[in-house]
């Protein structure tokens, strides 16, 4: 099965730069999307062959997640089911007879980390939503979860130590997740190869290449064996994102 991820920075504004052609020509089994700022009804556009499941924040033009899916699931889960969060549209997850697929955007902690503290409350409760999802079925978790984790991840790591995610208590989080049971498949793939999926629209950053990887497919450690392919498509250009891919037999 191909999965793809994409913080899509607007998805009425992506659509004005291919996003269509993109998917025709991709044509993966799940497309999840990130930050589409929109509500359902205010669409425009529908894709042959796919079956939409969304879930917009509460404020409109902001945040919200989708996922485009050939497969009907068998459940539906918006939120995380436990701890106080806001309606932001960040986490739904699909549940299919043998794993669960959770699409994600998670919160950014803001400029002189305004938002660690909830920033910190959102991973624990996340963490523990998807070992209850993990305790069932395998998980297959991707998105936009705002954080470089290792040094190898980031272009500057010294200068960003203290700046909204690659802060050690984001990268901490991240580390307790992979500890609690899951792997990151593009590290797992690519121990040692230096690419990133984000850039800031400021300074030429992609031109430059002055990027952060924050955008991962991460799989419960018992299926990482069936991880085929993980990629990162920088090529890929219509948001300050690029999509990641992932192949796994499952």
């Amino acid at each position: 099965m191909k999965f793809v991820s994409w913080n899509v920075n607007g998805l009425r504004a992506v659509m004005q730069k291919g996003f269509d052609a993109f998917i025709k020509e991709t044509s993966p089994d799940f497309l999840a999307l990130q930050e589409t700022k929109m509500q359902e009804h205010q669409k425009e556009f529908a894709f042959a062959g796919y079956h939409e499941y969304w879930y917009s924040a509460e404020r409109k033009g902001y945040s919200g997640t989708l996922v485009y899916a050939k497969q009907e699931p068998l459940s539906v889960i918006r939120g995380l089911q436990r701890g106080d969060h806001p309606e932001e549209g960040r986490v739904i997850a699909l549940e299919y007879p043998d794993f669960y697929f959770v699409d994600t955007y998670s919160p950014n902690s803001q400029e002189e980390l305004a938002r660690l503290d909830y920033r910190m409350a959102f991973e624990n409760d996340f963490r523990e939503f998807l070992k209850e999802l993990d305790g069932r079925k395998p998980v297959i978790l991707c998105g936009d979860l705002n954080v470089a984790h290792e040094e190898i991840d980031i272009k500057n790591p010294k200068q960003n130590a203290r700046n909204a995610g690659f802060t050690i208590e984001e990268r901490t989080k991240f580390t307790e997740l992979l500890e609690s049971g899951f792997t990151d498949s593009f590290r797992y793939t690519h121990p040692d190869v230096v690419k990133y999926s984000w850039w800031s629209y400021r300074f030429n950053a992609r031109q430059n290449n002055a990027g952060w990887r924050i955008d991962y497919f991460v799989v419960s450690d018992r299926i990482r064996n069936k991880i085929k392919k993980a990629e990162i498509w920088n090529d890929v250009f219509g948001s300050d994102h690029c999509p990641v891919m992932l192949e796994i037999d499952i």
